[in-house]
């Protein structure tokens, strides 16, 4: 096999408590990627999306060829490789723009490898994509791009990732207003230091949200989505964030929160008739300040990064 074609979800991370160590992925949007052997070495980077036509070149300024050289690195490979982006994820989104990227990309190249490496495997290399991005090496973006699911980062060092499981009836409303924030910008902000009685508060709700979804307690996940340290100040780079917020709620969402270093907020619900609703709602917050915004509503996803025929 030379060549295959790609779908990297986007995802969302963070999930209200869970700074940098939780994220889920979704059905849509994402990236489809084509990636292609070639004789010479190196990696070429080619830009045929319809809308997002700033997408870098330059392979060690491409999340993806980075990803792919660590890797290639890792593996003693010489191969060549050429990606080709169809369909992109917008950056600056706050869904795994970057990740979808990294993620496609290391994951069709070990296809067209052999896979050396397993889906778990392929996180640290996706991770040098984010790193790149945004300054941080974080994995709660990539690891479910790339596994599926939802999932929990346990530990960096060493790398410790952990698939959580969550009722199937579990669908999210993610709002995208049309407005970009960079995520190194959103990083800048967070606090450093936190008080101990919100850092408490955090790690309960941390614990809540977990023990909520493997116990399927609707109620419980809902109580336990609530950030006390990265959404007081992220949300300000967000018009009309409490507005949208309270708007979701009162329509019938178990939690609403940030979606990564925003602008994207999103929600989880039980039903998608909920999550419809809740959609609307968010959408007619921003429609009041005149800000468009695009919608998406699903299932999470299970399956994760994907072959496509």
């Amino acid at each position: 096999m030379d060549e295959v074609k790609i779908y990297a979800p986007g995802t969302v991370a963070n999930v209200g408590c869970g700074f940098d160590i939780m994220g889920f992925a979704l059905e849509n949007p994402g990236d489809i990627l084509v990636i292609r052997k070639k004789e010479e070495t190196g990696i070429t980077i080619i830009n045929s999306t319809p809308d997002c036509p700033k997408l870098p070149l330059d392979p060690e300024k491409n999340v993806s060829g980075r990803a792919v050289r660590f890797m290639l690195e890792h593996l003693h490979s010489t191969q060549g490789f050429e990606i080709e982006f169809k369909q992109k994820v917008m950056p600056g989104s706050g869904i795994g723009s970057s990740a979808a990227s990294s993620a496609g990309a290391v994951y069709g190249a070990n296809l067209l490898l052999g896979e050396p490496l397993t889906r778990k495997e392929l996180v640290q290399f996706a991770m040098e994509g984010e790193r790149l991005a945004s300054g941080s090496a974080h994995a709660d973006n990539v690891a479910p791009a790339l596994m599926g699911g939802f999932v929990l980062i346990r530990s960096y060092q060493p790398l410790d990732i952990i698939e959580l499981s969550y009722p199937e009836e579990l669908y999210y409303a993610v709002i995208h207003p049309q407005i970009e924030v960079r995520t190194e910008d959103a990083r800048k902000i967070c606090p450093t230091a936190i008080p101990l009685r919100d850092a408490i508060t955090q790690w309960a709700n941390t614990a809540g949200l977990v023990a909520g979804l493997a116990a399927k307690d609707y109620e419980l996940i809902g109580r336990s989505l609530q950030d006390v340290v990265i959404e007081p100040v992220r949300s300000i780079l967000i018009p009309a964030f409490a507005e949208v917020k309270a708007a979701a709620l009162a329509a019938g969402c178990l939690g609403c929160s940030i979606s990564g270093s925003g602008p994207s907020i999103f929600t989880l619900n039980k039903d998608i008739e909920t999550a419809k609703r809740v959609a609307e709602a968010m959408k007619e917050e921003f429609a009041k300040l005149g800000i468009d915004s695009h919608t998406h509503v699903g299932k999470i996803n299970k399956e994760g990064v994907r072959v496509l025929k």
